[in-house]
């Protein structure tokens, strides 16, 4: 990769907010919040659309195999990331540490659940996101970029959301089942609207990266 190309150093900078938005994500997922006073979720919720924001940015300018073999090497850190946070939670607080081990492990024990749950459901989603967008791609001749980006989003979300938070909180007992089912139903449709919101992002940040590398011939 040469850096002074300026396709390289997009996908670069594509990928650095990709990789630290998903494991983020992931370390901050540990701790419920409500929104608007309706249903409850993780807090790492707020990040995911933007990751799927950015896959379709990469899904366009570098095919799907720069979609596949970045979802890869971010399920590679994910899980280095779980390794590490495991190797945290064993080794003993001092006395006088601020923080103590049942602190530590109560904050980072829950996100070791939402870590594996990630693993699975980001993988499986990203792999079915890149599928349906070139699916839409192709169908429609490289036009209608919003229905590629938002139909794509439909399908993986779906799978992303459910899968992620019934691993994460109902086989750790923190929700019934019915509260998944009601909190999952919830952040799917949360999720939605955001990436409907995010559409005209789309765009610019495609004109965006076009003119940027149109510049450059």
């Amino acid at each position: 990769m040469d850096l002074s190309k300026r396709k390289d150093l997009v996908f670069i900078i594509l990928a650095g907010f990709f990789v630290t938005n998903a494991i983020v994500a992931e370390v901050i997922g540990g701790k419920l919040v409500q929104f608007f006073g309706i249903f409850t979720q993780s807090i790492g919720i707020i990040l995911w659309p933007v990751v799927f924001l950015l896959t379709d940015l990469i899904n366009e300018h570098y095919g799907k195999q720069g979609v596949r073999k970045l979802t890869y090497i971010t399920v590679g850190l994910i899980s280095y990331a779980f390794i590490l946070l495991t190797i945290g939670i064993h080794i003993p607080a001092v006395g006088f540490s601020p923080v103590n081990d049942a602190v530590f492990k109560t904050v980072f024990g829950q996100s070791q659940w939402i870590i594996v749950g990630s693993i699975i459901a980001f993988l499986t989603s990203q792999l079915v996101d890149v599928y349906i967008f070139w699916l839409f791609r192709n169908r429609t001749g490289g036009k209608l970029i919003w229905l590629r980006a938002t139909g794509s989003t439909v399908v993986s979300q779906l799978i992303d959301t459910f899968v992620i938070q019934y691993v994460a909180f109902v086989l750790p007992g923190k929700w019934a089942f019915d509260e998944f089912l009601t909190n999952a139903s919830w952040g799917y449709t949360f999720k939605l609207l955001v990436a409907i919101c995010l559409i005209p992002l789309i765009y610019v940040g495609h004109y965006a990266i076009k003119k940027f590398l149109k510049e450059e011939k």
